[in-house]
């Protein structure tokens, strides 16, 4: 877990981490969300606004094992029960290390890293004007 909260407060620090509803709202109106993550204690209008968020979208919702006042703490935000990852590697990396804790994971971690290597196909591969 450790080296997953790590991930996750790098990507905080590096400004990859949306946090809150109006935060991830935003991203996914940009286009920029990857992986959108609810608290453990997340009530069930918040598990509702998050699944209205995705729909029609491609990133992955997961329940995180940590409450809110977990989060909060870690963070430094007030009452954090949704945030979303805006970089891919991050959030490939941040998944892969889930899955070594929790083997509920590896399908998450599978499909961002599978994301991540075909995004580092299309930018290696050369344009065609």
């Amino acid at each position: 877990m450790d080296k997953a909260l790590r991930y996750m407060t790098l990507a905080r620090k590096a400004g990859r981490l949306a946090v809150g509803e109006t935060g991830c709202g935003a991203a996914f109106a940009s286009g920029k969300a990857r992986l959108l993550l609810l608290a453990s204690d997340a009530s069930e209008s918040t598990r509702k606004r998050a699944e209205k968020m995705l729909y029609g979208r491609r990133a992955p919702l997961r329940t995180l094992p940590w409450s809110r006042a977990e989060l909060s703490e870690l963070l430094g935000k007030n009452s954090c029960g949704m945030m979303c990852f805006t970089d891919l590697p991050l959030a490939s990396r941040f998944a892969s290390s889930m899955s070594e804790l929790l083997g509920d994971w590896s399908d998450t971690a599978e499909l961002l890293s599978q994301r991540e290597a075909k995004a580092v196909r299309r930018k290696a591969a050369p344009r065609k004007h």
